[in-house]
């Protein structure tokens, strides 16, 4: 039995993976925005599994102080974590207005700050992993985007807070020797909630996401450091500012010092 943390997961592929592991008998915490909504797919998942073998995390990803209370929380109720997939994202806001930009909050600084809190229980873990969901969308990131100091568009937010994402997990694998941390994109336009709202429409089912998130976290798929696109099905080149050693070292400043 794995110990298996995976946000975002009341939707889509998320919560898909987390029916898939939980039928297996692994220890799953699953985490949402939504109160009602988490503890419904809770009730859900234990009764589709047959099995009490599963918790819920409750956080608003585009708040980091909810992100911080998140991981104190975790640190409490899984001293050990064999797998963390950060699978929580957005492209079209429908959450607060903050001078950062929701993208960027949800889909890298959210991450950032919940894995780095919690890395001692992953520690705790043999075998530990961090799959990171990136995106085919990425796109160089904009320093004063990230310190709030400017805006743009939805696609290109998402763009910079994907690529902000997967050179983080390269720095991670260098920085944290024992754990595996892999990037991917599942997969463009899945079937999805995401997807249906953004563009009304999706290229490929939902499993082939799922698929992708389960390989990556229980079989030998996995290699750290990678990026593996799986539009192509295979290990790939992400963007070239994911291998810029003086980009990533100025992305993680601005990162540390936006934190403070």
């Amino acid at each position: 039995m794995k110990h298996i943390l995976i946000t975002g997961s009341t939707d889509g592929i998320g919560k898909l993976l987390a029916l898939r592991l939980a039928k297996e008998g692994h220890y799953i915490a699953i985490h949402g925005r939504s109160e009602s909504k988490l503890a419904l797919n809770l009730k859900e998942i234990k009764e589709q599994a047959n099995t009490d073998n599963v918790i819920g995390f409750l956080a608003d990803f585009s708040d980091l102080n909810d992100v911080k209370k998140m991981g104190s929380e975790v640190i409490l109720k899984m001293p050990k974590i064999d797998v963390l997939v950060n699978n929580a994202g957005v492209l079209i806001s429908n959450g607060k207005s903050t001078t950062t930009d929701i993208r960027l909050l949800v889909n890298y600084f959210a991450p950032y700050v919940l894995t780095n809190g919690i890395l001692a229980n992953l520690k705790a873990s043999d075998a530990p992993r961090i799959v990171n969901l990136s995106s085919a969308a990425q796109s160089t990131v904009n320093i004063q985007v990230l310190e709030g100091k400017t805006s743009l568009g939805a696609n290109e937010a998402y763009a910079q807070s994907k690529l902000a994402l997967t050179m983080w997990s390269f720095y991670l694998a260098v920085q944290e020797p024992s754990i595996t941390v892999v990037a991917v994109n599942p997969g463009s336009l899945l079937n999805t909630k995401m997807a249906k709202e953004a563009y009304g429409q999706h290229w490929s089912p939902a499993d082939k996401g799922v698929d992708i998130l389960y390989d990556l976290s229980m079989t030998d798929l996995a290699i750290t450091g990678k990026y593996f696109d799986n539009d192509k099905g295979t290990y790939a080149s992400a963007h070239s500012d994911a291998y810029d050693t003086n980009k990533i070292e100025k992305l993680i400043e601005a990162t540390m010092s936006n934190l403070v």
